[in-house]
């Protein structure tokens, strides 16, 4: 995954991220979504054969970056939980 800052203030990121997929995004932004001193937080395809998306975060308090760093940790965790359920359950078949 490439990513790029394209406009940075204290309230508000925008990122060009490039080699990822775009479902991996939604997570991230499903658990922004979830934080009160987020405002918005969006997710674009800007090119289905280049696989480039855009992400838009803004914040009412905080750093945007610190509150996308805190959203993946919390991605993260929450697919390693999928995981050792999916994988107990597989064991147990």
């Amino acid at each position: 995954m490439d990513v790029q800052v394209k406009k940075s203030s204290s309230k508000e990121v925008l990122l060009d991220i490039r080699k990822s997929d775009i479902s991996t995004l939604y997570i991230v932004q499903h658990e922004l979504l979830k934080d009160p001193a987020v405002e918005f937080a969006g997710v674009i395809l800007k090119h289905p054969l280049t696989k480039e998306f855009a992400m838009r975060v803004n914040t009412s308090k905080g750093n945007p970056i610190k509150e996308i760093e805190k959203a993946t940790k919390a991605a993260i965790e929450y697919s390693d939980e999928l995981k050792k359920a999916i994988n107990s359950k597989i064991k147990g078949v």
